[in-house]
């Protein structure tokens, strides 16, 4: 399973920019890959993986903006569609033996 973090926080104030870096630092921290801009995902091993990366996100929330969040499977990400632009690294295609993690 995957966990996508989609998000659209401001940036207008200097508060606002220091909530974004700190969000975003957790989320690399976490584990998080960024495929996009504001679109960070990270592979899931089960639903206890999933509860317990859904709690430590919401415990460090930014004040302001939007978060959202999507669970999918491995077989749902491997068929995204790239229409423009190389795939990076992060996105290569995982067997099921391979996201066994410890």
């Amino acid at each position: 399973m995957r966990l996508m973090v989609f998000f659209d926080l401001p940036v207008v104030k200097k508060e606002d920019r220091r909530a974004y870096t700190v969000f975003r630092r957790f989320l690399l921290n976490d584990g998080y890959d960024m495929l996009q801009f504001s679109v960070y995902g990270r592979i899931l091993n089960g639903a206890d993986a999933e509860q317990k990366h859904m709690q430590r996100l919401i415990q460090n929330l930014p004040p302001a903006g939007s978060v959202r969040v999507l669970t999918v499977t491995e077989k749902q990400f491997a068929s995204m569609k790239l229409l423009v632009g190389l795939p990076l690294f992060q996105e290569k295609k995982v067997s099921a033996q391979q996201v066994l993690l410890f």
